[in-house]
């Protein structure tokens, strides 16, 4: 009883489009950019006890060179703004990013001026993930909806990324 009874005379057919979208669904490597509490659950969620390994991720990447999945876990700062554009403009093709938390995705409490309204506003996102700070199970969820996007994605079709004004850079 296996896999074999389902496929005529040992061959799968299947498009390319499907294969490589598997494949990037099925091996993506995180590129961390922990900035506040949100960053603890996500290192929980890369921990033993949630297992990431077990949905491709078992490495979190320092070099964003060889990411292609930004977690933005945590406010951002103006400050921090250049530095997150930096990194996901250093990211290769293609790329996605997973926005984790309140604060990343709306600014959450902090509605002033120091804070980044919403990371959307330097990076194109892909996924947001409410809470405050969200579980490590909400993560999980994430990461599997993330990869149904991927699985539905078109070859060479890549999003534009929103431009950083002058202001918005400082």
């Amino acid at each position: 009883m296996g896999i074999e009874e389902y496929i005529p005379d040992g061959v799968l057919l299947t498009s390319v489009e499907k294969l490589a979208n598997w494949a990037r669904s099925s091996s993506l490597w995180p590129a961390t950019f922990g900035l506040a509490c949100c960053a603890i659950e996500m290192m929980s969620f890369g921990a033993g006890r949630y297992d990431s390994a077990r949905f491709g991720m078992e490495v979190f990447r320092a070099s964003p060179r060889q990411a292609d999945l930004m977690i933005v876990a945590g406010r951002v700062s103006q400050k921090m703004a250049p530095v997150l554009r930096q990194v996901y403009d250093q990211m290769p093709n293609p790329k996605w990013v997973l926005s984790m938390g309140v604060c990343a995705s709306s600014g959450g409490m902090f509605n002033n001026y120091a804070i980044v309204q919403g990371v959307d506003h330097i990076v194109p996102v892909d996924m947001y993930l409410p809470g405050c700070p969200p579980r490590p199970e909400m993560l999980i969820d994430a990461v599997l909806k993330l990869h149904e996007q991927i699985r539905g994605d078109k070859l060479g079709a890549h999003r534009a990324a929103p431009t950083l004004t002058a202001t918005e850079a400082l």
